[in-house]
């Protein structure tokens, strides 16, 4: 992965409470605000993506309770929400994917517009496709879509786009989950971690098997955020398997092992965290990890661990955390650049980097996120989101700068 991560630019429209939002991400994003402000809603329509293309967009708004749920409400009713995404392929060809989808009459829906170009319009592969009807693509042949469908889905049977499905399907979302990691767990494929860590054994399994430097980077930092935890390991019990720990126990003279069903919430919500983070191996290796909430049930004193696992896990991997936690932040070489601040107004989720002051406040050292964050001073730019709804960015055509 590139120094710049995968995805580059993000553009919403109605979703959920998102009226509009144009942001670039890094390697490492924070996005910051107080808790019901909207911050999971942007992780969301990521995850719906890869939702959609690994299943079907008919799953993926079922899961989240049908359009009429995603799609925003306000007076002014609207009846579709859409996205684009700008990224840059580990090959270094940078392209966008963008669709919207709009509510038909009764309760159906329908795919309004569906865009894929890489390489910039008129240059290299690409299609667009109109409530299920072709009008362009650089390929003589393409398959038949439907409109209630993504037509990537068809279209990654072509070689030219399939580095793009492959790309938008290896993004991994997590919310995890203590009491689905500490319960007995069926054998899965332990390439990618599930979105709520229920398949966590499988996956430490499979970097025992494939990448035991991984492993032992998290055991190092599980070590380091819980210091009697000496190390993790699958453990097969019948047809079942679940996670064994060792831990210093007083007085005796070695560790001794406990299941997965007898530790902390705390502990094991730290694993899953850092297996998010660092689950990269030679068989599958993710392009972006969004954690909402990383330090939830952690002591405010692995706070520092944890931010240097975020670091270095994005220099491998693009990282997009959710946080309202000022101990997090409490780090002054934290830039600026590596947050957006995110306020709900009127019921209405705004996401922007933060404004001049509290730039200058963290450019000269004088507050650190964190401390500005305890102040409630980490405010996105006025500026920027009077700028971005002047210029309401089209989710089609090419890029703007």
């Amino acid at each position: 992965m590139n120094a710049s991560g995968f995805l580059s630019r993000v553009v919403l429209r109605n979703y959920k409470s998102i009226a509009t939002c144009d942001v670039r991400l890094g390697p490492l994003t924070y996005l910051v605000g107080a808790n019901g402000s909207g911050k999971s809603n942007f992780i969301d329509a990521l995850h719906l993506v890869r939702d959609a293309l690994t299943g079907s967009l008919d799953n993926a708004l079922s899961e989240r309770g049908g359009l009429s749920e995603v799609r925003r409400r306000s007076s002014g009713h609207p009846t579709h929400f859409g996205l684009r995404l700008e990224f840059r392929l580990r090959d270094g060809r940078s392209g966008h994917y963008a669709f919207n989808v709009g509510a038909l009459s009764g309760r159906g829906y329908e795919v309004q517009t569906e865009e894929c170009v890489l390489d910039g319009a008129g240059k290299g592969p690409s299609f667009r496709l109109e409530r299920g009807e072709l009008k362009a693509s650089s390929e003589a042949t393409f398959p038949s879509v439907t409109s209630d469908r993504l037509a990537l889905v068809s279209a990654s049977g072509l070689s030219v786009f399939r580095p793009v499905f492959d790309a938008l399907t290896a993004m991994g979302f997590y919310n995890l989950n203590p009491k689905l990691i500490r319960e007995l767990q069926k054998p899965q494929d332990g390439r990618l971690l599930k979105p709520a860590g229920e398949n966590i054994a499988s996956v430490i399994g499979h970097l025992e098997r494939t990448a035991p430097d991984a492993l032992g980077v998290i055991q190092e930092y599980l070590q380091t955020v819980v210091p009697m935890v000496h190390g993790v390991e699958r453990k097969a019990i019948g047809p079942m398997e679940t996670l064994e720990f060792r831990q210093d126990m007083a007085g005796a003279k070695h560790p001794w092992r406990f299941l997965a069903q007898n530790m902390s919430d705390g502990t094991l919500r730290a694993l899953g965290v850092l297996t998010a983070l660092f689950q990269g191996n030679r068989d599958y290796s993710p392009t972006v990890i969004g954690i909402e909430e990383p330090e939830t049930a952690l002591h405010p004193a692995a706070s520092a661990a944890l931010r240097e696992a975020l670091q270095r896990a994005s220099e491998k991997t693009q990282v997009i955390v959710t946080s309202h936690s000022p101990d997090l932040l409490d780090d002054v070489s934290l830039s600026a650049d590596a947050l957006l601040a995110v306020v709900s107004r009127a019921g209405e989720t705004r996401i922007a980097s933060l404004d001049e002051a509290s730039r200058s406040a963290l450019r000269d050292q004088l507050f650190t996120a964190g401390e500005l964050l305890r102040l409630n001073q980490l405010m996105p730019d006025d500026e920027v989101l009077a700028a971005e709804d002047r210029r309401q960015a089209d989710l089609f055509g090419d890029p703007q700068t």
